[in-house]
């Protein structure tokens, strides 16, 4: 079993904003590998399903960003696994303000990174080792707040570069199921080929 958390903020004022990439990349998952995302007990829309002989558990926290850790504290109660067996099936996916749009990067460990809903993850879990898919969504430019820009849409000029991080990452989340997580790192923590189409051709 895999344990995939993407995290954003609930409500359809936030759908399409740069914070809630985690969950469309989670809508992604549920759209190739037929699974239905329905509300649940645990704080969070989720649901289960099958991909290359693994259980798939999709999970988009209703809890707002920063209080995503009691989401996935609660499944990881609700699931009796011993903490270690927890933490080597917990996958995280979440926006980053220090990688270009659609840039992904995968760590087996680290800090937030000044991420508010992975502070409070790893507040909850007291550990930071745990696989986290990272998905770029530019750097803040003058004039905004971080809270004002992560909650804004990405300009069209970006927006080819942030769906092709989306499905990135849902490619790479596959491949970690398949091959294992340093197969993963190697192939993805460069920038991908058609991340690096999209933005020569804003230039």
């Amino acid at each position: 079993m895999f344990l995939i958390f993407g995290l954003g903020n609930p409500g359809r004022q936030y759908a399409g904003t740069r914070h809630n990439i985690g969950f469309e990349v989670v809508d992604l998952l549920a759209k190739r590998h037929g699974i239905k995302i329905k509300a649940t007990k645990f704080e969070a829309y989720g649901g289960e399903g099958f991909f290359a002989g693994q259980k798939l558990l999709l999970a988009k926290p209703t809890t707002f960003m920063n209080l995503s850790g009691l989401a996935v504290k609660k499944f990881a109660r609700f699931y009796k696994m011993p903490p270690e067996d927890f933490l080597e099936r917990l996958i995280v996916i979440y926006d980053d303000s220090d990688l270009n749009p659609g840039q992904i990067r995968i760590r087996q460990r680290g800090s937030a990174g000044g991420h508010n809903g992975m502070k409070n993850i790893l507040y909850q879990l007291e550990t930071d080792e745990f696989l986290r898919i990272r998905i770029g969504i530019g750097r803040r430019p003058e004039g905004f707040t971080q809270s004002n820009y992560v909650l804004s849409r990405f300009a069209k000029s970006e927006e080819d570069a942030a769906v092709a991080g989306i499905i990135a990452a849902a490619d790479a989340l596959e491949d970690i199921v398949r091959h294992g997580a340093t197969f993963a790192m190697n192939k993805y923590n460069a920038k991908p080929k058609a991340i690096e189409e999209a933005e020569n051709e804003v230039e």
